[in-house]
């Protein structure tokens, strides 16, 4: 037998084993209630498990937490992959994010994973750059223009695009998909606030928008080099230039010569006028001496990542809760009607009851139960 020969049967009888005893697994896992951590095999991990229920990834990993004694399950992936450790335990997260913060860097391995999307960007870096970084950011969100800006950005997104939009569906008896909605609404305020660029998402009619679908496929598919079963397929088709590889160059690759020729028109505008008042994020940090396109496309990508689906998601969960919640509902009107007199952001800080119920909607239904790309180390939390 020559040596091809061997490796093609050595092949096809591990593919053999591994299709078995995932169906094996899968059958199991469907039948057990509170199922134990997975197994572990020599060199695939528990590669078997993570494949067998890759259609119901978060709440599989919602089912092993609880089911953990300490509410922490470790995980060992193909090969020689880093394990997983995930954890719900509240005194893990506070010494994950909190207490010992410092000694949980994202490893290159994330880093390399990430970097082609959000490349240095406040999400993707560690030590002191992560540190100037998030300095910057809050400085400039503090300050009362960008704030102003803020209200202004979507308190119009409000009363000229979701409540038409609510309006007429109302009218017409139509079925709307509100996380859709909210999505549309949630880019349009991000987009603006960081860029000053309207990508114009929620218009009637709900029209795509080239660089909302860029930025999704770019987020989906650097995601999805976490979830993998096999964690060197992603590098494996990228040297090849292949399949969702090839997607994500070329969606990273647009994406970024967008920001990049909205630097040079902000560029160009401030040069004209270096007035801030009311300005968009960008504008700022080209106006404070940040000029490195680069640099900044990485950090204002990252805040569309997080200002995005975080916003949708969470006001998702909240309208649903509260459409099963009427009494709560009923006090959330009445806080508001109450608080209608006054100037939108002073109002909004004196709405105690809102603020806590949406507190609770995030608390029972976090906006981000699943996407590694946020987490301060890949070591995330379910």
């Amino acid at each position: 037998m020559s040596m091809t020969e061997l490796v093609a049967s050595i092949a096809i009888l591990l593919v053999s084993i591994f299709i078995f005893v995932t169906k094996s697994s899968k059958s199991r896992a469907s039948s057990i209630p509170n199922p134990k951590a997975p197994k572990s095999y020599p060199l695939i991990g528990s590669s078997v498990a993570i494949f067998a229920n890759r259609n119901r990834r978060i709440q599989w990993i919602s089912d092993l937490i609880q089911s953990s004694p300490s509410a922490t399950v470790v995980i060992h992936r193909f090969f020689l992959d880093d394990s997983h450790v995930l954890t719900g335990n509240p005194a893990n997260v506070q010494h994950m994010l909190k207490t010992q913060f410092q000694n949980y860097e994202k490893g290159s391995k994330s880093r390399r994973a990430l970097f082609d999307f959000l490349g240095n960007g406040i999400f993707n870096i560690n030590g002191d750059s992560w540190k100037f970084q998030r300095q910057l950011s809050s400085h400039e969100f503090s300050t009362k223009s960008l704030r102003k800006f803020v209200e202004t950005v979507v308190d119009t997104e409000l009363s000229q695009r979701l409540i038409p939009t609510l309006s007429a569906a109302a009218a017409s008896n139509a079925v709307l998909d509100l996380q859709d909605i909210l999505q549309r609404f949630a880019f349009d305020n991000i987009c603006q606030i960081s860029f000053g660029y309207d990508p114009a998402y929620l218009l009637p009619g709900l029209p795509e928008a080239e660089f909302a679908k860029t930025f999704d496929e770019a987020t989906e598919i650097s995601s999805g080099r976490f979830n993998s079963v096999f964690p060197y397929l992603w590098k494996i088709k990228k040297f090849l230039n292949i399949g969702s590889e090839k997607r994500l160059k070329e969606a990273s690759s647009r994406l970024r010569q967008f920001a990049k020729n909205i630097i040079k028109e902000k560029k160009q505008e401030l040069s004209k006028n270096s007035s801030l008042e009311s300005v968009d994020l960008l504008s700022r940090f080209l106006s404070s001496g940040h000029s490195d396109e680069d640099f900044v496309t990485d950090i204002v990508i990252s805040f569309i990542l997080a200002g995005r689906d975080t916003t949708s998601a969470a006001l998702t969960w909240y309208f649903w809760l509260l459409s099963q919640n009427q009494e709560v509902e009923k006090e959330v009107l009445r806080e508001i009607k109450e608080q209608s007199e006054s100037p939108v952001y002073e109002e909004v800080k004196d709405m105690v009851y809102t603020h806590a119920s949406l507190c609770e909607s995030m608390r029972l239904y976090p906006p981000v139960p699943d996407r590694q790309q946020g987490c301060k180390t890949r070591r995330c939390f379910a």
